[in-house]
């Protein structure tokens, strides 16, 4: 992971520390306010190293623990994982229930026949035959099985992350051969989690943690809170920003960044679990969280809307426990709830008579 960093001080001002990364196939930004420069670049660098843990844990393709549990599961056999990994898998089990299993990170298998376990994506179109055949088999988190096992004490790793290991290790196995875990729809938010964590235990109180669009803010920027943009999914730039508030996060899903042409059409890394096609008719979708592990919620939960598209993310906004939430359809028009349309301020007045506005 290559990193810079950015300084920024003033004469009577207190001091804003940035420094930038690149992980999880994404930039990622931590700033920290308030703290003089050299301990504030010890805390961003014990961040970035907790990252890269995360990213060589749970990469879906490339050698990494959910890999090798993934290999395992495709020939029926039974895998001992970290409690830690078990911890993330149970959650995502629970939202994926949740969401009625539009988040569903079992569907690795389609992710891969689409082309998007790749650092290029190709353009060209699954074999479609092979794609219907994990679709009929229904991947499901509810297809793992979990079994607690005891480890020895050097094997132990301290409990000190969103979602606390128990100190055991783990059996994984599956009902279901076809489950493949692709946990790109919730490692962000986990990183986001992590990270505050870490940061409170090294004493810094104020924070913003940016990975790929997905934003945690702890405590504030100074006398004001910190603001941040949601990128507007057909043109540089954000097309609305917002207040950003202590423990509050936001997440997008969009069709904008992982995506490939074929014949005029865009093809998204967003693959609706139930007919295995990526979804059409959503540029983007940005969800607003506070509260436990804000961060997992704000990367998790923003899919489901995705993927129910116009006609009834609103439902999956309420199934979630959303209250602000934002979608922008194929045609550009904004949807939005009133809750959400109060927190933000949109860059182009001009948009604001086309949007609807729900409740």
């Amino acid at each position: 992971m290559l990193a810079s960093a950015i300084s920024l001080t003033a004469c009577g001002k207190e001091p804003l520390y940035q420094e930038q990364g690149y992980v999880f196939g994404t930039l990622v930004e931590v700033s920290i306010y308030g703290t003089e420069e050299a301990r504030a670049k010890q805390a961003v660098a014990t961040v970035m190293q907790e990252f890269q843990r995360l990213h060589n844990l749970l990469h879906a393709w490339k050698p990494s623990a959910l890999s090798e549990l993934n290999a395992a599961l495709a020939q029926g056999k039974t895998k001992e994982v970290s409690s830690e990994l078990a911890a993330i898998l149970r959650d995502a089990a629970q939202l994926s229930a949740q969401s009625d299993n539009l988040f569903n990170p079992a569907i690795g298998g389609m992710v891969q026949l689409w082309g998007f376990h790749a650092d290029e994506f190709q353009s060209a179109l699954p074999d479609q035959k092979k794609l219907a055949v994990v679709v009929a088999a229904k991947p499901q988190m509810s297809d793992l099985i979990f079994h607690s096992l005891p480890l020895s004490p050097s094997r132990l790793r301290p409990p000190r992350f969103a979602l606390p290991a128990s100190g055991r290790g783990v059996l994984v196995s599956s009902r279901n051969s076809a489950v493949q875990l692709d946990l790109g729809g919730y490692a962000k938010g986990y990183a986001l989690d992590s990270a505050v964590a870490l940061l409170k235990q090294q004493g810094i109180s104020n924070a913003l943690i940016n990975i790929g669009g997905n934003v945690l803010a702890l405590g504030a920027h100074g006398a004001r809170a910190w603001r941040v943009g949601i990128q507007h999914p057909r043109q540089p730039g954000p097309i609305a920003t917002l207040e950003l508030h202590d423990g509050e996060a936001i997440g997008t899903s969009g069709d904008y960044q992982h995506y490939f042409m074929v014949g005029g059409q865009r093809y998204c890394h967003l693959i609706d679990p139930r007919s295995g096609q990526p979804v059409q008719g959503v540029q983007a979708v940005t969800v607003l969280t506070r509260g436990d592990h804000a961060g997992v919620r704000s990367d998790a939960v923003s899919k489901p809307l995705f993927i129910s598209g116009r006609a009834a993310w609103r439902n999956a906004a309420k199934q979630m426990g959303l209250t602000e939430a934002l979608l922008i359809d194929g045609h550009g028009i904004i949807h939005l709830t009133t809750a959400m349309q109060k927190r933000l301020e949109f860059v182009d007045k001009k948009m604001v008579p086309e949007m609807e506005r729900v409740n």
